[in-house]
């Protein structure tokens, strides 16, 4: 047997393109921090129940944050299929992969990637507040280890420290961190264009 030194290069794609619906997530399994790749899809949907397909995150969480996303953003997901996966085949239940899983379906709902280098964690309110997670300075760290720049993390207590090649930002709500990196991902004619793609799609069937 051997050692892995690099876990988190196991969970995340080979070739991270800009592709819209994809978020690293700083995780900790155990005591370890480990970064890993969320996906989502998002398709407008020709069925009266639209499909949610999550492998890898727990479903009940996804669920939540759509309904949220409905809420307190104003994205219309009740029409669209919407699909998570956690890249690796590894499955992570832990409230900090929240922030992630928001991120990559407004992403994926608008089309618009992330910007470079980002990596998030966060747990997720009802009231669309980012709560606190443990381990945030390992999460940190390791995060920088593998090059990441711009981290977006929940309030601290404790003022974290920014360098000159490192930003970190602190995200009191999902919609702070949506405005900050997709602050385009808000205006709502992309999404009311889909809905009303839909919606003339239905009539035919």
């Amino acid at each position: 047997m051997r050692s892995v030194d690099n876990p988190s290069h196991l969970f995340l794609s080979e070739e991270r393109a800009q592709a819209s619906g994809s978020v690293v997530v700083a995780t900790v399994e155990g005591s370890r921090p480990l970064l890993v790749e969320v996906q989502a899809l998002c398709t407008p949907s020709y069925f009266a129940a639209p499909r949610r397909a999550v492998s890898g995150a727990d479903f009940n969480r996804v669920a939540m944050i759509l309904a949220v996303l409905e809420k307190r953003l104003r994205q219309r997901l009740g029409d669209m299929d919407v699909f998570v996966n956690v890249v690796g085949g590894m499955r992570v239940t832990e409230p900090a992969l929240d922030l992630g899983m928001a991120l990559a379906i407004v992403s994926a709902l608008t089309d618009t990637p992330l910007q470079d280098k980002v990596c998030v964690f966060g747990e997720v309110g009802l009231s669309g507040e980012v709560r606190q997670v443990r381990h945030a300075d390992r999460r940190m760290q390791e995060a920088r280890r593998l090059g990441f720049t711009r981290l977006i993390v929940p309030p601290q207590h404790v003022k974290l420290p920014s360098t000159s090649n490192n930003e970190i930002w602190e995200a009191n709500t999902v919609q702070d961190a949506v405005e900050y990196l997709l602050p385009s991902a808000l205006k709502t004619k992309a999404t009311t264009e889909r809905s009303t793609f839909n919606q003339s799609s239905r009539k035919t069937f």
